[in-house]
C-alpha cells in the first residue's frame, strides 16, 4: 500500500507495467515491484516527476530492462516472486550505476543494512508517501556536483597541497576523477556507488577536515533526512572495505571518536 492514494482507482495505461517508453532528454527510471497496482502507481509518480518510467514485476524482467535501458534511477522491492531483492540489488550493481532506492515492507534492521551494503543509495518502508519519495529522489539527483557544506579554514587545502575544486584529486596512489566519476588505487579501478564516490570526494577535497556525520549527510543527500548516523556509517564502512582499510581504522579514512571522520591518507593529517 502507498500512503495517501487509492491504488484501486488506477488501471494500467499506455505505458503500464512491463512496458516502457523513452523521451529524449528525460532521465529514465525503472520500477521493480511484484504488485502490479503499486508498480503502476510508482511509474505514474515518477512520470509526474519528469522521468520516463518502466515497470517490471519480476526480478528477471527487471534485470533485463536494467541492462537494456541503463536507467538513471531504480526502485526495488525486496520481495519478488523469482529472486530475493538483495540478490537483485547485487546483480544490478554489476550492470548499472543508477541511483537505487529499496521500497519494501521488510522493516528489519538487518535487511536495511544489507541493502545499503550491497549498493542501495536509500531505503524506504511501505507504506510510503509519493511526495517523500519524489523529495528523496530530487535530493539524490541534485548531488552529482559536490557543494561546500560549511566553513573551512582558509588556506588549509593549499597547505595540504590540494585544490578542492579540481576535477581530479590525487592523494598518493589514490586518484579520484570527478568528470568521469572514476576512482583508481595504485592503478587499479575501484568500483564505487554514487554515494561512496561522493563521500570519498568530500574526504579527499578537504584532507585536514573532520567531517561530522550530519554534515556528510547534508552534503551527499542535500537534506537533513538521511535516515540517521548509522546510514552514513554503513556507507563509510563499505568505502573503507573497497579501499582496503580494516573495519575501524586504516590508511585512508580515520574515525574521530564522538565526531565523525577525516581523510587519513597522504596529504591528510593521519
Amino acid at each position: 500500500m502507498v500512503e495517501g492514494h487509492s491504488i484501486g482507482q488506477h488501471s494500467v495505461g499506455e505505458h503500464g507495467v512491463g512496458q516502457h517508453s523513452v523521451t529524449a532528454g528525460r532521465p529514465k527510471a525503472l520500477v521493480i515491484e511484484d504488485a502490479p497496482d503499486i508498480c503502476f502507481l510508482l511509474c505514474e509518480t515518477l512520470r509526474q516527476g519528469g522521468f520516463d518510467a518502466s515497470g517490471a514485476t519480476t526480478a528477471a524482467e527487471g534485470l533485463e530492462l536494467a541492462s537494456q535501458l541503463q536507467p538513471d534511477l531504480v526502485t526495488l522491492d525486496l520481495t519478488l516472486p523469482d529472486l530475493d531483492g538483495i540478490e537483485v540489488c547485487r546483480r544490478l550493481r554489476a550492470i548499472s550505476n543508477a541511483y537505487l532506492i529499496i521500497l519494501t515492507a521488510r522493516a528489519e534492521e538487518t535487511d536495511r543494512l544489507i541493502g545499503l551494503e550491497v549498493g542501495a543509495d536509500d531505503y524506504m518502508l511501505k507504506p510510503f508517501s509519493p511526495r517523500e519519495l519524489r523529495a528523496r529522489i530530487g535530493a539524490m539527483f541534485r548531488r552529482p556536483r559536490l557543494a561546500d557544506p560549511g566553513p573551512f579554514a582558509p588556506g588549509a587545502e593549499a597547505a595540504a597541497g590540494a585544490d578542492p575544486d579540481a576535477d581530479q584529486l590525487c592523494r598518493g596512489d589514490l586518484v579520484l576523477d570527478r568528470e568521469s566519476r572514476q576512482v583508481t588505487l595504485a592503478g587499479r579501478a575501484i568500483p564505487l556507488t554514487r554515494t561512496e564516490f561522493d563521500l570519498l570526494a568530500a574526504f579527499m577535497s578537504k584532507p585536514r577536515r573532520v567531517w561530522e556525520r550530519d554534515t556528510l549527510a547534508r552534503l551527499v543527500w542535500h537534506t537533513d533526512w538521511p535516515g540517521g548516523d548509522h546510514v552514513i556509517d554503513v556507507h563509510v564502512a563499505n568505502l573503507r572495505r573497497k579501499l582496503g582499510d580494516d573495519a575501524h581504522e586504516g590508511r585512508w579514512i580515520h574515525t574521530v571518536r564522538g565526531v565523525g571522520y577525516r581523510f587519513g591518507g597522504p596529504g591528510g593529517s593521519g
